[in-house]
């Protein structure tokens, strides 16, 4: 068959109007989230449970990394097409990202609408994203030992824990320096003050260091340790267990240890990115991950059951004990604090 050129600019201009007029169709390839999230227990609640649900209702695939330190991995990927589309990270590490400008600085209702249900700590002045969970950063302690119970973060010095005291590598771990900004406070004008926290350390040699918070609770449980700085979850999700430790809440406050989301610019399925992160604020899921990993739920409407309720923080009242660092100040300083520490723990 041949067509002359009125036949052919006559289809290609009913062709062209049919194009315009047909309605959109979505690409048949199913979108991918990439995100961070933690291992243990953790993990097991998100991969086994939380994630599946999650790529029912939204139709997707979430391709979670548990592989940290992730900071590294998303700064050297391309900003046009992140390696991650939402970064879980504690607040320091936030505070980097967007440093590097590879985090949104704030996050709208509009996009997530379950913030407006949140306590004031989680999108405040010191938050980068949201804090969808917090642990209590304050005193593990043996219960076997004869110990009095601890009140105050000052009785991690008493002598007769010298050499059965534990603490962190500072350059490495947040808690380590979110504890030194607390002896800042604790021991002198407030968490900025560093000569105050240098001295207060000092005077807590001989306390044996550790990388990560399962160092301390393994310290803990084999007894290496009588007393230790540590979250409240890694010493709850032994209740019930039948061993000697238990969590102290000082009287001066605990520190928050903040459970962070946040989306990258570049992203390519941002909308996506902003579902995944309301999602995780729907107080079913946090009711889940809150019961299963001894976490400190943001959302305000969560009702935890009567055990989770009694020990997390879920209250106003509760919450306004958390003290939250100033990151973005501690992190300006790490480097010259570093090479302190270092110079104080050596000797």
């Amino acid at each position: 068959m041949t067509m002359n050129r009125r036949s052919l600019l006559q289809t290609a201009a009913g062709t062209a109007a049919l194009a315009l007029a047909a309605p959109h169709v979505a690409s048949a390839q199913t979108p991918v989230l990439k995100i961070t999230t933690w291992g243990g227990k953790w993990g097991e609640v998100m991969k086994g449970d939380v994630l599946p649900a999650f790529e029912r209702e939204f139709k997707c695939t979430v391709q979670a990394d548990q592989a940290f330190p992730f900071l590294p991995k998303l700064q050297a990927s391309p900003r046009a097409n992140p390696v991650y589309d939402v970064l879980h990270a504690n607040s320091n590490e936030q505070w980097k990202a967007l440093e590097f400008g590879i985090v949104e600085a704030k996050l709208d209702v509009k996009d997530v609408p379950n913030l407006k249900d949140v306590y004031p700590y989680a999108i405040s002045d010191k938050i980068v994203g949201v804090s969808i969970f917090t642990s209590a950063i304050g005193l593990g302690f043996r219960t076997d030992k004869g110990l009095t119970r601890p009140t105050s973060w000052k009785d991690l010095a008493a002598p007769a824990l010298a050499g059965q005291r534990g603490g962190y590598l500072i350059p490495v771990n947040s808690l380590g320096q979110a504890h030194l900004m607390m002896l800042g406070q604790i021991y002198g004008s407030g968490m900025q003050d560093l000569d105050a926290a240098y001295k207060a350390l000092e005077a807590l040699k001989p306390i044996k260091l550790f990388d990560f918070t399962g160092q301390m609770e393994r310290a803990l449980l084999s007894a290496e340790v009588s007393m230790g700085v540590i979250h409240d979850s890694g010493i709850y999700r032994y209740d019930g267990t039948g061993e000697p430790v238990d969590f102290a809440i000082p009287s001066e406050g605990v520190v928050a240890l903040e459970q962070v989301l946040n989306v990258t610019p570049g992203s390519r399925v941002k909308q996506l990115a902003y579902a995944y992160i309301d999602y995780m604020l729907r107080p079913d899921v946090q009711k889940k991950l809150a019961e299963a990993v001894w976490y400190s739920p943001s959302n305000t409407k969560v009702q935890l059951d009567a055990k989770y309720s009694a020990r997390l923080f879920n209250t106003p009242e509760k919450v306004s004990q958390l003290i939250q660092p100033d990151w973005k100040w501690y992190n300006a300083r790490k480097d010259d604090i570093d090479m302190r520490v270092a110079r104080i723990l050596r000797g």
